[in-house]
This record gives structure tokens, sequence and C-alpha cells, in this order.
């Protein structure tokens, strides 16, 4: 028997779960006081996830899925990206849309089922949030595509979670992006959970990042509570595709710190005492560690960046409450570039209240 081919996955760490540093650290991280604005946006994505939970248990916003467990995710690969770059994500990109320059007040009009809340005033090319599983995979390979053949220098981001990964989306995605070697990133943050489903029962691989052998792509594991390492990895993989080398597969480990969605209760599957492992384990207090102990960061900085966050949320909020209601129309409007004629009569119903 010959051995025709061998593969392994790289997995990367620069911050532990207590802030300290565990190895080399990249360009961008060597001065402490640059990570943060970035540990900003952290912030700001997990005080809005707490308001946006508690609007949506008082009825003022729809369904929502917290991203509280994947702010270092979120953070660390919108902020590698470039303005023009397009980022496709799922319904736990929260903090990722926010970098991106999606407003708050957008956000929140989405939440609560108001379509203009994707019309995005800045990143105009990013899509906006996909709800069903991996389907934005094959989206992301035709996005490739298009940037590939008008010669830009443009990357592609599709954002998943793990459960797509099982999705034959996924698998089509990463096969047609490795055949044409296109610029894509495929981010896929393992947060251990598919709603009820635990990460050992959705793949037998040992690791998820591995799925993109197959496709000939290169992929890779990292610490996803870990700032630096994620943002490193991102632009590892951005710099790869930009320079025409093809797309990347990071598998970012990271835990689901609340509900699927708050349509869920993870009480039923989940034992208490994991989560309350993972909550040692969590992003923020990583960045905020290392801050501090590199004497960057103070209590009194805390605390005023608390104040900023809590005052931007809260005039989103007004704003949000205070928008004229979306017309039933939009069910229509938002559907087809052209409504279809059979459409029509369906719509003028429902704009009169039939």
């Amino acid at each position: 028997m010959t051995i025709v081919a061998r593969f392994e996955v790289s997995y990367s760490q620069c911050l532990d779960a207590a802030g300290r540093v565990t190895g080399v650290l990249p360009a961008f991280a060597r001065m402490p006081a640059d990570l943060i604005p970035l540990y900003r946006w952290m912030v700001l994505a997990r005080a809005l996830d707490q308001r946006m939970l508690t609007l949506q248990r008082t009825g003022q916003l729809g369904t929502f899925a917290s991203g509280v467990g994947k702010e270092a995710v979120d953070v660390g690969v919108a902020s590698a990206m470039q303005a023009d770059d397009v980022l496709l994500p799922t319904y736990r990109e929260t903090g990722a849309q926010l970098v991106r320059g999606v407003s708050v007040e957008e956000l929140l009009a989405y939440w609560g089922g108001d379509e203009r809340g994707s019309d995005f005033a800045v990143p105009r090319r990013d899509f906006p949030v996909c709800i069903t599983i991996a389907s934005h995979c094959v989206h992301a390979v035709g996005v490739a595509y298009a940037m590939k053949f008008r010669h830009e220098p443009r990357v592609a981001v599709c954002m998943i979670g793990d459960g797509a990964t099982s999705k034959g989306e996924f698998y089509e995605a990463l096969n047609g992006a490795g055949t044409w070697k296109l610029p894509v990133l495929f981010v896929v943050t393992n947060n251990q959970w598919a709603i009820s489903v635990p990460r050992s029962t959705q793949s037998a691989a040992a690791t998820l990042a591995q799925k993109a052998i197959a496709a000939g792509i290169p992929g890779e594991q990292v610490d996803g509570n870990d700032l630096i390492a994620v943002r490193a990895a991102a632009e590892r993989a951005l710099a790869r595709a930009r320079a025409g080398e093809g797309p990347s597969v990071i598998e970012a480990l990271s835990y689901r710190l609340a509900d699927h969605t708050t349509a869920d209760d993870a009480t039923r599957y989940r034992d208490p005492d994991e989560v309350a492992r993972a909550w040692q384990n969590e992003p923020l207090h990583r960045v905020r560690e290392y801050l501090v102990a590199s004497e960057v960061w103070r209590r009194e900085d805390e605390e005023m960046l608390a104040h900023e966050c809590t005052a931007r949320i809260q005039t989103a909020v007004q704003a949000y409450l205070q928008r004229a209601k979306p017309s039933p129309a939009q069910m229509f409007d938002h559907l087809h570039a052209r409504l279809p004629a059979a459409y029509q009569p369906q719509r003028d119903g429902a704009v009169r209240g039939e």
C-alpha cells in the first residue's frame, strides 16, 4: 500500500481564557491599545444583544437569535475585511454587521419585521440576514465568481454555524469554490450546538475545518473566543483570496451561551454545568483582562464605555419605536424585482386589509 496524500489541520490561539499571551502576537496586536477599538465593538454587540432580548420579551421585537459568546468571531472577522468586501451572514452575526456599518436602528427594524432594516445605508453590497441554513453558502460562491470574473480584488465572506456544515449546500459551495479557485472565505462558528443537536452527534469528523480538505481548500481551526487569533486567521485567509490563491475555511471554536433563539429553551437539552464552564471562557473577559494587565484600560474606561453603549442603543431604540409601521405590501415588494402578475391581486388585497 502506498500513501498518496497526507493532510493536517492547524489550531491557533493568542490569548488564553485569563487574557494571558500564549504565543507570538500578530502585527496588529503588538500594541495593546490598538485592540481597544475592537474591544469597544465587542462590548457594544453584547449590550445591544441584551437590549434586544429585553425588547423581544416585552413584545417590541420579533423572535431574535442571540450572539452572546461569539463576539470575538464577529468582530475579529469583520474588522479584518475591507469596506468593499461582501459579508453574507446568518441570523447570529449582529456583531459583524455592526462593525461593517449596519446601524443599530437598521438591526432593530429587521428583527422587528421591517424589511427596510435590510436596506443598509453603509455596506450596500452586504447580504441581508439568511435564516435558511447554509443556503447562502452557494450565494457566496456566486458573489465570489462575479468578483473573479470582473478582476476585482474583493472577497466574499460567508459566516455559518456548525450545523450548516452538515448541509448539502455547504459541500456544494466548497466544491465550486475550490474548483474555480474563488475569493471566498467560509467562517464556521462551532458553538457546539445546532439548536438542540450537540456537535458530537452532528458529525464523526474530528474537526469541522477538515471538511475543506476534500474540496482542495485549506482549513484551519482557531480559538473562537480569542479576538486576536480570529482576526489573525481572517487576515491570512483574506490575503490569500485577494492574491488569487482561492478560498479558505476557518473553524472558530466557541460556545452558544444563550438559547438558540428567543423561541427556544436550552435548559431542556443542555447541562447547566456545561454552560457555566463555557461562561468562564467567554471572549469579552479575556480581552478586558489583557488590556487591564497591559495598563491601557481602567475601570473608569469600562464604566464610560458602558454608558456610551447604553446611550447609543437607547437613541436607536427610540427611533425604531417611533418608525411608521411597514405596510403589508412589504411581503410582496421585497420578494421579486418585478412582481408577477398573478401576485398583484394578492398585494392589492393586502393593502386594502382584506
